[in-house]
């Protein structure tokens, strides 16, 4: 479904990603790990265009996307839930969920979805006409995960969504994303949850300094002794 083959971006003077090559195929959940500052949410904007390649290429279902700009990505059928949620907190819950339709086709039948989403996520249907910046970390998370499916994507891009919740409310979250592969949208996902994303991910990508080090499935990426010593503590 996606292909990115010798990826290079970075932010003006400095190359964050050296020749990053990695791909997802539908029906997957596949994960890239790795530190903080390895390159990995610079992958995703990269892919968005919210960061242009410098070289490369980014394949969606056989067609090159590197030359597009963002909103006509997310046409494309690809969506990102962001780092750090980056809800419209003056903004209901509702409105926040219908800007997520905004792509043509989710548009005809934005009502339904909603419907169907906030089955998903009772919380969120009790909350509905609050606004979004009085919910919990964790409330607004699910939010966001909720705006992103609104758009009706085919491959839905996660960028550290457990990053600042509870233990209890990072296993929820692990659940939701299996849950909307097991639905039939394509997940990629980058995580510092190292333990909980490999156990859920049919493969993932070990990201080190701008470019891929390891690959392999999530169980074997979990007993990769390097694995274990750099980001599991073992």
């Amino acid at each position: 479904m996606l292909k990115v083959r010798d990826l290079t971006a970075g932010y003006e003077k400095s190359e964050v990603l050296r020749g990053v090559s990695f791909e997802v195929r539908a029906g997957e959940i596949v994960t890239i790990v790795g530190a903080n500052g390895a390159g990995k949410t610079t992958t995703l904007k990269t892919i968005c265009a919210i960061v242009k390649a410098r070289s490369g290429s980014v394949e969606f279902e056989g067609e090159e996307l590197v030359k597009l700009e963002p909103h006509q990505i997310v046409e494309k059928g690809i969506t990102m839930v962001p780092e750090g949620r980056q809800l419209f907190p003056f903004l209901t819950i509702e409105e926040n969920l219908i800007m997520g339709s905004y792509k043509t086709a989710a548009r005809k039948n934005h009502l339904q979805r909603l419907e169907q989403l906030l089955e998903i996520f009772p919380r969120v249907k009790e909350r509905l006409h609050q606004l979004a910046g009085s919910l919990s970390g964790g409330e607004q998370q699910m939010v966001a995960i909720a705006r992103g499916m609104m758009a009706d994507p085919r491959l839905l891009i996660f960028d550290e969504p457990s990053l600042g919740l509870s233990p209890l409310l990072v296993d929820q979250m692990f659940e939701i994303i299996r849950m909307i592969a097991s639905r039939g949208t394509t997940v990629l996902l980058v995580e510092q949850n190292v333990f909980n994303t490999l156990k859920i991910a049919n493969r993932g990508y070990v990201l080190e300094n701008g470019e891929i080090t390891l690959t392999g499935t999530g169980a074997e990426l979990l007993n990769n002794p390097h694995v274990r010593r750099a980001y599991l503590g073992h």
